[in-house]
Parts: structure tokens; C-alpha cells; sequence
């Protein structure tokens, strides 16, 4: 009789994200980079003159972002998947501290709790959302012309472009972060952390 070959993980680590939470993170982050890149093929003469081919660099940056919101609807099937959005739309009376801590450039320890996600994280999800859903709404307008009139299209144009280069600056910060934190890196890539990262950085959260 052959033993088994899964072990328990080290007491050092915890679970930090499921497979299909990770998946969905991996496919949402791959089409945003691609709507970005093309963005700026569109958008910047030099990036244009270098890719040529605007017509089909139109044609991925409107089915990459109509594409956006599939990877966050199919990870709805994983109840992990759904617990963490819960998790991330509830805001509590530790995220208002954790929030104050940030604005004082508080960093002593414990003075800023935060579960198993911290309210800046809470924030840029929910800002990300909506973000998303307005840049699909405006691309809409913009790819069906003959459905609207010329004063929404030219409106949706402005909010569409002005929207999409704060975007690119807000993703520009996470990446930032995210690149400043190995421990946080590696729960995204592996799902675990160690648990002495979890207790320092979310002290609220009891994987």
C-alpha cells in the first residue's frame, strides 16, 4: 500500500489564498496589462509609430477589456473565492484605524489592525471595481457609435481617456507595493504566507 504524499504545511506557514482566488487574480492582472499596453500604443505617438497596426491593436484593447470582468464572474463558482469579496466589502471600526495610522505615517506596531485584508486593500478593490465597470461602460459608447449621440460619445471619450490614465498611475502603485512586500508576493504566487507575516501585517485575521 503506497503512503500518502500530501503532508501538512510547516506550522510556520498559513493558507493565505485558494488556487481559484490566485487564478482569478493571475487572469484579471494578465488582460489589464494587456489593456494598458495597448492604451498606450493608442494614446502615445512613439509607442504607435514602434507597433504600427492600430487596427488590430484596437481590436485587442476592445475584446481585452470586454473580457476584464470573466475571470472575477467564473471565480464566483469557488465559495473561498466569494468568502474573500465578502471579506473585502466590509469595512469595520479597525479599518478606520488602520486608515489614521496610514495618514499620521503611524508604523508602530499595532497601529493599524487589519484582518485578513487591511482597508487599504479594501479601498483599492472597491475603487478598482468600479473603475472597471465605468472603463467598460464609456469603451461601450465608444465602440457602438451608431447607438448613441455624438454629445455622450464625446463625453464617454473624456471620462474613458482622463479614467484610464488614473488608472494606469493607481496600478503603477500597487505593483509598487507589491514589489516591496517578497511575503505578500509569495501568498499570491504559492497561496501561503508565513505565520509570522500574517500576525505582524494582519493581526485581526485567524486563518
Amino acid at each position: 500500500m503506497t503512503p500518502r504524499v500530501d503532508t501538512p504545511r510547516p506550522a510556520t506557514e498559513v493558507r493565505r489564498f485558494t488556487p481559484a482566488a490566485r487564478r482569478v487574480h493571475r487572469a484579471t492582472a494578465a488582460l489589464m496589462g494587456v489593456c494598458v499596453v495597448t492604451a498606450a500604443c493608442l494614446y502615445i505617438p512613439q509607442f504607435a509609430e514602434l507597433v504600427g497596426r492600430r487596427e488590430l491593436v484596437v481590436r485587442v484593447h476592445e475584446w481585452a477589456g470586454l473580457a476584464l470582468p470573466v475571470p472575477a464572474l467564473a471565480g464566483l463558482v469557488s465559495a473561498a473565492f466569494r468568502r474573500d469579496l465578502g471579506l473585502l466589502n466590509r469595512f469595520g471600526p479597525h479599518d478606520r484605524t488602520w486608515l489614521r495610522a496610514v495618514l499620521r505615517r503611524d508604523r508602530r506596531p499595532g497601529s493599524r489592525p487589519a484582518g485578513k485584508f487591511n482597508a487599504g486593500q479594501k479601498v483599492y478593490a472597491s475603487w478598482l471595481a468600479g473603475a472597471t465597470l465605468v472603463m467598460l461602460g464609456t469603451g461601450l459608447l465608444m465602440w457602438f457609435t451608431h447607438l448613441t449621440p455624438l454629445r455622450w460619445r464625446t463625453s464617454a471619450t473624456f471620462v474613458h481617456d482622463w479614467l484610464a490614465l488614473t488608472l494606469g498611475i493607481v496600478l503603477a502603485g500597487h505593483i509598487g507595493m507589491a514589489l516591496a512586500d517578497p511575503e505578500a508576493r509569495h501568498g499570491l504566487r504559492r497561496g501561503t504566507v508565513s505565520r509570522e507575516w500574517a500576525e505582524r501585517e494582519h493581526s485581526l485575521w485567524r486563518p
